[in-house]
């Protein structure tokens, strides 16, 4: 992680689904580190900057919005996106619709490639603001992942408190100066 922030690589990982809430199980691999970057080291624990962390939305708006299966945090899953009937390639070129946090990261990080690849003097770390800022905000109760009927306010469930949002990225995006030099190279011919 510390190489991937040092060489501006934005990193987009599944929050996991167990239904359990990531601040207070822990759930590795993850952001934090303590000290020279190392959980056993002594030191004030931090997180690293370049990390995303997704939850899985169902396709049912209302009190199912949020997948029954995904974990949350309201200080360790940065926001959620589409994890429910994905349509998805599968062995011996098939297809099938599959369900999880590992179907949501790739829709965050598709809409982080479409951001890095018209905006490339945006760095890593304002990828990721831009992303958490540009959510659509989610302000009603929704069924509590991993439970049958406890209803919690969906904007508690991440930092973002809201769903990934493309249309909302990329206006953002233009709007924001990015912060790294791009090189002056000649195009190929």
């Amino acid at each position: 992680i510390k190489y991937a922030e040092k060489n501006d690589v934005l990193l987009i990982h599944a929050a996991g689904n167990s239904g359990q809430d990531n601040d207070s199980t822990d759930n590795f691999p993850n952001d934090t580190y303590k000290g020279k970057g190392f959980l056993f080291f002594k030191g004030k624990e931090k997180n690293y900057k370049n990390w995303i962390e997704v939850g899985a939305l169902n396709f049912e708006n209302g009190e199912n919005l949020s997948a029954t299966f995904s974990n949350y945090g309201e200080n360790n899953v940065d926001l959620f996106a589409p994890g429910v009937m994905i349509y998805s390639t599968t062995p011996d070129d098939n297809y099938e619709p599959l369900q999880g946090t590992s179907m949501a990261a790739p829709v965050v990080a598709g809409v982080a490639s479409v951001l890095r690849s018209y905006f490339p003097s945006l760095t890593a770390v304002q990828v990721k603001n831009i992303l958490m800022a540009s959510v659509v905000k989610q302000d009603h109760k929704v069924i509590k992942p991993g439970t049958k009927d406890e209803m919690v306010p969906f904007s508690k469930l991440s930092v973002a408190g809201g769903v990934v949002n493309a249309e909302k990225a990329i206006k953002l995006a233009k709007m924001t100066k990015g912060k790294k030099k791009l090189s002056k190279t000649k195009p190929r011919a």
